[in-house]
């Protein structure tokens, strides 16, 4: 079972049809449908037996639905499914019970994590123990640790700010399609931080500022009518970054200005109303989920509000590669997020590319993963697949149309693209799809793989579809397995090299990638130098190397007596940091001497006489050329010099 299962998922419907002797799932593949398991597993006692042994739902829940539920997964198989394996979504566990005297196989297709509340000084082991709290731990601060939840509210401004007591101004905005009779348009600055995705949404948010509203980009911090800030929370100081960032804006706002001031990305959906109380300034907080509502929301606070959207919703799909707008006023669904915004957005809109010859393409938003040290879940939402020819349509669009060379697909965790879709696909299907509907002459690339879904079909299909390079992005965190199961990775040091092992015989030529967090709670010496030894066993070409950062709403935020010292993160990073630039020195240096082809994509800042592009394993190339000749081309060069980061070479006429 372990065998198919990891060449091919789908196929455990087939393996339950076959095998299963449960009369409520046999025919139907295995499906059980939702689980609410809140409502009916009970509280143990200290010796674990349960309280009671009745079977009684809550009132919260039908009993047709609980009595039905309860036949198929005993209430002891669940209770060990949740409380001792921690599942994740794509979870397999087989559990004997106790109750029935049967073996039952679960596969966990979804799973959605409500918040908890923990007090905020709570050691791992205190959490698990459970123990009483005093008089004196009603005062002290409680977190929230889980995902997907959120506000949407308007707040009309009624104070003035501090300093010269003014009442915040804000300009008004209209669609392109309506004159203004304004000859010299209103300006905004974007500022972005984080990965790729950010920039991906920055992208679009341009595209609406430009195409909808009609604004015009300025670099001038005085001169921007709108300052929207683009934010990460993945390492900590993130906030104080923020405030520093928004400090010219907010005295612009206190003068008097009409600037709007805008927060979006990871720190606005993690902070949510709390950001316009710290900052009563800023006019809105928006998650990244409404980004294709932006021009609703610049309307909304014109007329004197302040708005907070982060409450979780679906990310439309409907990439159109004609440019327009269509407003639907009369479309109301009636939801909270209808009434702030007054009609449905979408992605019609293209989005204004920061690049002319590669380009991101989102394929799956959010991500299920839930790993102790990760604050995405909580801000980028439950994991959600675009179709395939939703995804075919924009890059067909971008490289035919607009002539581009290459797309990147973006996902959280992209190798769980499609399980989220009826009927399921995989990201194996999508790239072979892509590689057979694309025309032109392009490349394929993606970020970011996990190594817990990372299946064959995958590798055979990057070392074998022409259009898709040969680079396999795959973070692997730790190398200790210990800390890998608190990190709550689903994998292990000898699982990972297994994959690597199998990247290394389908396509000896690869590129192989990684990112690594150093210092995470607990990790021994020992256990540090495991993550070396799995350095030493791959040789990466790159490694993006991080110290811990605890982060807000995650577990291991809150195990403080396993908190590392700084100075220890610092030099095991260190440490990780040189073996990293040896490895990939030696690696470099296999291109001297062969001819690889270039995708020319910029001028060397250094040294304007010289191009800059990629090989297709993702290695920079500089070489002697003129931009205006060889931008977006295919050229052929030979590499002379290898550098630990990129190579030179001389081009092949």
């Amino acid at each position: 079972m372990e065998t198919q299962l990891s060449q091919d998922p789908t196929t455990f419907a087939t393996l339950a049809t076959q095998l299963s002797a449960c009369p409520h799932t046999k025919h139907d593949g295995g499906i059980i449908g939702w689980v609410d398991t809140a409502n009916f597993i009970q509280p143990t006692t200290k010796d674990g037996s349960d309280e009671d042994d009745h079977d009684d739902c809550t009132n919260s829940m039908d009993s047709s639905l609980y009595f039905i539920t309860t036949s198929i997964i005993p209430k002891d198989v669940l209770t060990t499914l949740i409380q001792h394996h921690q599942p994740k979504t794509g979870d397999i566990h087989v559990i004997p019970s106790k109750s029935t005297n049967q073996i039952h196989i679960v596969k966990v297709e979804e799973l959605w994590l409500r918040p908890i509340q923990v007090p905020k000084w709570q050691g791992k082991e205190q959490q698990q123990q459970q123990q009483q709290q005093t008089d004196s731990d009603s005062s002290m601060e409680t977190l929230r640790i889980g995902s997907h939840s959120g506000l949407n509210a308007q707040i009309p401004r009624t104070k003035r700010l501090k300093g010269q007591g003014t009442i915040p101004n804000t300009p008004t905005f209209v669609t392109s399609n309506i004159s203004n009779n304004n000859n010299d348009p209103s300006t905004y600055l974007i500022q972005t931080n984080g990965c790729q995705m950010n920039v991906a949404d920055s992208e679009r948010l341009e595209g609406i500022l430009q195409t909808q509203l009609g604004l015009r980009r300025t670099n001038d911090p005085n001169r921007a009518d709108i300052l929207i800030v683009n934010t990460c929370s993945i390492r900590e100081g993130a906030e104080k970054k923020l405030y520093d960032v928004l400090g010219p804006y907010r005295a612009r706002k206190r003068a008097g200005d009409s600037i709007a001031i805008l927060i979006t990305g990871c720190v606005a959906q993690q902070e949510g109303q709390q950001l316009l109380e710290t900052l009563p300034e800023v006019d809105v907080v928006v998650g990244p989920q409404y980004i294709p509502h932006l021009g609703n929301v610049l309307q909304s606070i014109a007329q004197g509000h302040q708005l907070v959207l982060t409450e979780p919703m679906l990310i439309p799909d409907n990439y159109s590669p004609q440019q327009h707008h269509q407003q639907s006023n009369n479309n109301s669904t009636g939801n909270d997020r209808s009434n702030l915004l007054g009609y449905d957005d979408d992605f019609s809109i293209k989005p204004i590319r920061g690049h002319s010859v590669r380009a991101w393409v989102n394929a799956i938003y959010g991500c299920n993963e839930h790993c102790s040290y990760c604050v995405v879940p909580a801000t980028r939402g439950m994991e959600q697949s675009r179709s395939m020819e939703s995804i075919l349509q924009e890059c067909l669009d971008l490289i035919q149309h607009q002539g581009y060379k290459e797309v990147t697909l973006l996902g959280q965790n992209i190798d769980a693209y499609g399980r989220d879709m009826v009927p399921k696909r995989t990201f194996a299907d999508l790239l072979h799809y892509l590689n057979a509907n694309i025309p032109n002459k392009a490349r394929i690339r993606y970020v970011t793989s996990h190594p817990r879904y990372f299946s064959d079909r995958v590798i055979d299909a990057v070392a074998t579809l022409d259009k898709v390079c040969e680079c396999f992005h795959m973070p692997f965190q730790a190398g200790d397995n210990a800390v890998l199961k608190e990190m709550r990775r689903g994998y292990t040091y000898e699982s990972y090299m297994k994959i690597i092992d199998k990247i290394r015989a389908a396509a000896p030529d690869a590129a192989i990638t990684a990112d690594v967090i150093v210092g995470f709670p607990g990790e021994t010496e020992e256990a540090f130098q495991r993550t070396l030894d799995l350095m030493e066993a791959v040789h990466f070409d790159n490694l993006n190397s991080f110290a811990y950062s605890p982060r807000p709403n995650t577990e291991a935020a809150l195990w403080q007596e396993n908190q590392i010292p700084e100075d220890v993160k610092r030099e095991r990073l260190a440490r990780v940091q040189e073996l990293a630039a040896k490895h990939a020195m030696e690696r470099s240096q296999r291109y001297v001497g062969t001819t690889v082809e270039v995708l020319v994509e910029d001028t060397n800042p250094r040294s304007p006489q010289q191009v800059m592009g990629r090989t297709r394993q993702g290695r920079q190339v500089y070489f002697d050329g003129d931009i205006g000749e060889l931008l977006g081309n295919f050229v052929n060069v030979e590499i002379v010099e290898a550098r630990t980061w990129s190579l030179v070479g001389k081009r092949i006429q």
